[in-house]
């Protein structure tokens, strides 16, 4: 099911030359997630035969995934109509939306609902930010981050994809934000020591590998401080989250600016 963020036609199929060696090998292994899996490795196939550079570049940024893009091509049918090429392009693009889009940052802030609907109180009522050192863990073009900067002494953000990190920078650099530093970083294995910050807040990460999530936002978290998801709001209504609760999350819910449910959630570290 299409998210409606980007129409993917519009974008070049190179945009794949941006993607990250993790994003590769979920892509790659997952075989698209928003549209028919074998379907789309047809498709994969042909666009990959018909673009031998992004082929070279998925092979040697993602080798553990080498093996898997030359099945996908060896297998694709000859196809020698641009159109139909063009087809299977979008199609690819079409089933890793929320990967295209980050390759245009700029793009994300007026599209995306989470972004474009939400409030920065949302995220101030679930914790005191004021004069605190805040990580943002898979910060995006910078949502939560710019928000807690607002009112935290120092905030760190750290994001795995490069285009995200250098649409952040600029940012900074732009506004002349002085509290503000980016790097990368995932959620299974974050670069700092333990107890270092006195909130970690998230918006769209935490969910994959939970357990381990928890543990290493949990590790970096000083005794005392918070833990903080903060999705931000949807056209689409939300569920709750028997995982996080479950685990001792503290649920809240609203109503959003697009008249559905949200559900943000919070934790205080005792170590």
């Amino acid at each position: 099911m299409s998210l409606g963020w980007i129409n993917p036609s519009e974008y070049s199929f190179n945009s794949l030359l941006f993607f990250e060696r993790f994003q590769i090998r979920i892509m790659l292994r997952h075989a698209g997630w928003r549209v028919d899996n074998t379907e789309w490795k047809r498709n994969m196939g042909i666009a990959l035969k018909a673009n031998p550079t992004v082929e070279w570049y998925l092979k040697r940024r993602c080798p553990e995934c080498a093996s898997i893009v030359e099945e996908l091509a060896a297998d694709a049918p000859v196809v020698s109509s641009a159109e139909q090429i063009r087809a299977a392009e979008v199609y690819v693009m079409d089933g890793v939306e929320d990967f295209i889009v980050y390759t245009t940052p700029e793009v994300m802030a007026e599209k995306c609902d989470f972004i474009r609907g939400w409030s920065r109180e949302r995220l101030f009522q679930l914790a005191d930010f004021t004069g605190k050192t805040v990580l943002d863990v898979g910060a995006g073009s910078g949502r939560l981050t710019f928000a807690a900067a607002e009112k935290a002494a120092w905030v760190y953000a750290s994001e795995p994809v490069g285009t995200l990190r250098e649409f952040m920078r600029d940012k900074i650099a732009r506004e002349g934000i002085k509290n503000v530093r980016v790097l990368d970083g995932l959620i299974t294995d974050l670069p700092f020591p333990d107890n270092t910050f006195d909130i970690v807040m998230s918006g769209h990460v935490i969910g994959d590998e939970l357990d381990e999530e928890i543990a290493e936002i949990t590790r970096v978290c000083k005794p005392g401080g918070w833990l903080v998801d903060c999705p931000g709001d949807s056209e689409g209504d939300m569920a709750p989250s028997p995982e996080l609760t479950s685990r001792g999350w503290e649920e809240i819910h609203y109503i959003g600016s697009f008249g559905k449910d949200v559900y943000i959630h919070r934790k205080q570290v005792f170590k």
